[in-house]
Order: C-alpha cells, then structure tokens, then sequence
C-alpha cells in the first residue's frame, strides 16, 4: 500500500503546477506523514533560501544539506538548529567544498549576474558526491520568474582518472500579465544525466573537472529551452494568434499557391 501512495503522489505532483511543488508537496506530506522522507529525497521543488546565522550570509537548503529539521550552512559548517551526532564532512572533502563554493560564487556573477548559490560535499567509501546550487529570480510584479539548478554528482577515484557521474536539474517559472493581455503562466523542470572519465592531479583536478561538467550542462539546458520550449511556445502563440486579417491571408495563400501551380506546369 506504501509503494502505491508513493507512485500516486509522484503522479500527482507531476499533474500539478510545476512552481506549486513546494506548497503541494507539504499538503502531501501532512495527509501521509509516513511517505515524507523518501519524497522530499524524491522530488526536485524550487530552493529556499536561509541566512547563516554566523556569517549573516544567505545561503541554499536542500535534502542534501539536511538532518530532520536542521540545515548546515555551507559558511560556518554548523547546523541550524544544532544537531546531535551529525554528520559532517571530512577535512579533505571540507576544503574542496570551500574551494568550489568560491568557484561557483565566480560562476554565478558571470553568468547570472547576481542570486544566490551554494555548494556541499560528502564522503563516500571510494570517493566523495556533491550538490551545486544555484538560484536567481527576479523581483515581483507583473512580470516574475525564478531559475533553480541543481547539480548533483559523484566522484568515484581511479588510478589517475576520476569516473564522474552528473544529474542536472533545472526548474523554470515564468509569469506574466495585465489587464489588456491576460495572464501568461509558463513553468517546468527538465532534467539530464552524463557520465564521463577525467584526468586528476590532485583534489585541484576536481574542482576543475566538476565545475566544468557544470558549466557545459547548463548551458545544454539553457540552448535547449530557450531553441526547444520556448521556440515551440512561440509557435503555438503564433498559430493561434494571428495580427493579418484572415481574408488577407487566405489571399496571399491562394497567390502562393497559384505560383506553385504555374511554376509545376
């Protein structure tokens, strides 16, 4: 019975508006408590952000950066609030999750040009994972919208190579109205995976390596909806409205065809 509530929650989920995830996954959640910890590891929602309370500095929470209740702050590597027993990463993984956070925070200027980013390590037996956060959304009004990307990968060490694993998600929401036009509500997600073997020398090796496969992927997503969905919206759009009047563009259809016709002859 477990398995099957489990199947139609994701199934609704994904009937659901895509930028109501959050609201309706903690609906979901409190008609089902049973099913909250393998759904919220499950579903991909929109970031929130959090202030450290040590540095003041924002940050992003996610499952990965969760224990129960409590998140822990890429700035001070404390949980909010304590925890007992946790988990954190060790000195080694720890400092390449310094480093690629000031990395990512270089990344984020350049192309996003502000928002908020954030990254977090762990250990595995024979490696270490990681998620790379990113978020940006612009202010509210009559036009609104929000970028979240989430990175998440695994790094599995060889001999001299690394064997890289990267899941990337991206949710977009788009919203836009007024009086004379209406309201127009556009919102997703997409998700896509790549594995690939990559030269180390040293922990350095992975920061470069990561933060590449980063990079490319997004921009991947970005090309492919910007040139894939929002092309296809603005057919669609185009097809059912129209600015030339339908007697005029009857006309110039028979014209068009009548040159095809003689042109055959």
């Amino acid at each position: 019975m477990s398995s099957d509530q489990f199947d139609s929650a994701l199934d609704l989920l994904r009937r659901l508006p895509p930028h109501s995830t959050s609201a309706n996954l903690t609906r979901i959640c409190a008609l089902t408590p049973s099913l909250t910890e393998e759904l919220l590891s499950s579903v991909d929602q929109p970031l929130q952000t959090r202030q450290c309370r040590k540095t003041k500095k924002d940050y992003l929470v996610c499952d990965y950066n969760r224990d129960g209740d409590s998140y822990r702050s890429p700035w001070s590597n404390e949980f909010e609030p304590e925890v007992e027993d946790a988990e954190f990463p060790s000195e080694r993984v720890r400092a390449m999750e310094v480093r690629m956070g000031e990395a990512v925070e270089v990344y984020r200027e350049l192309y996003y040009e502000g928002g908020v980013s954030s990254v977090y390590f762990w250990d595995l037996d024979d490696g270490f994972a990681g998620v790379v956060l990113l978020k940006k959304t612009t202010p509210k009004g009559s036009s609104e919208g929000g970028w979240d990307s989430i990175h998440v990968f695994e790094a599995i060490d060889r001999a001299r190579t690394a064997h890289y694993k990267l899941t990337s998600t991206v949710i977009l929401h788009l919203r836009t109205g007024n009086d004379a036009l209406g309201e127009m509500d556009l919102s997703g997600n997409m998700t896509r995976q790549v594995e690939q073997d990559m030269p180390v020398q040293g922990d350095g090796s992975h920061i470069v390596n990561v933060g590449k496969l980063v990079e490319d992927m997004e921009l991947k997503m970005r090309n492919l909806l910007q040139e894939v969905y929002f092309g296809k919206a603005k057919d669609i759009v185009g097809d059912l409205r129209s600015i030339q009047r339908l007697t005029e563009a009857n006309r110039d259809k028979a014209t068009h065809q009548e040159m095809i016709n003689s042109m055959k002859r």
